[in-house]
């Protein structure tokens, strides 16, 4: 084990290992890659990554026909910027494991009450927040070839959540 004999060595021992840190949070901001090849996150040239887009953690909002919807939430500020974004989606959805890990890669499908698809899309992260007009919905969500359904009901103020746990 090495030993420092004074402050300077102290001070520049300190220096490398905040270099050290910093690299290795940069590192695991990059995007993440799935068994399957898949995007697990975002990295810095992508603008659907957290803060990228609007510099406020949130990521990009998506557009499907009347339906606007953002999913995401691998990171830790993208995670807060989408828990604290929630109570103003009429929808919040939320992708765990057993253990309560987050998943990502979430084939999401949300129907309305006459069987209509309104959203058809994946998730890129454990939360999805959704714009839909009050009503009856049926979400779909699948993850490594499991499905599941949630019928929420999304109310004129307020918000419906669905969990879904693999």
């Amino acid at each position: 084990m090495k030993t420092f004999r004074n402050s300077r060595q102290i001070a520049s021992a300190a220096s490398a290992l905040l270099a050290a840190v910093a690299l290795g949070i940069a590192g695991t901001a990059a995007a993440q890659q799935n068994s399957t090849g898949g995007t697990v996150g975002g990295s810095t040239t992508d603008n659907t990554s957290a803060g990228n887009a609007n510099g406020t953690g949130m990521p990009q909002i998506q557009q499907q026909g009347a339906v606007s919807y953002v999913s995401g939430g691998v990171g830790q500020d993208e995670s807060m910027a989408l828990r604290q974004a929630a109570h103003r989606w009429p929808l919040s959805l939320r992708f765990t494991g057993t253990g309560g890990n987050y998943l990502a890669d979430i084939h999401v499908k949300i129907a309305d009450a006459h069987g209509t698809n309104v959203l058809d899309t994946t998730s890129l992260g454990p939360y999805m927040l959704v714009k839909v007009p009050p009503g009856r919905y049926s979400v779909h969500a699948s993850y490594s070839g499991v499905a599941k359904t949630s019928a929420v009901t999304v109310g004129s103020s307020g918000t419906a959540r669905a969990s879904f746990t693999w």
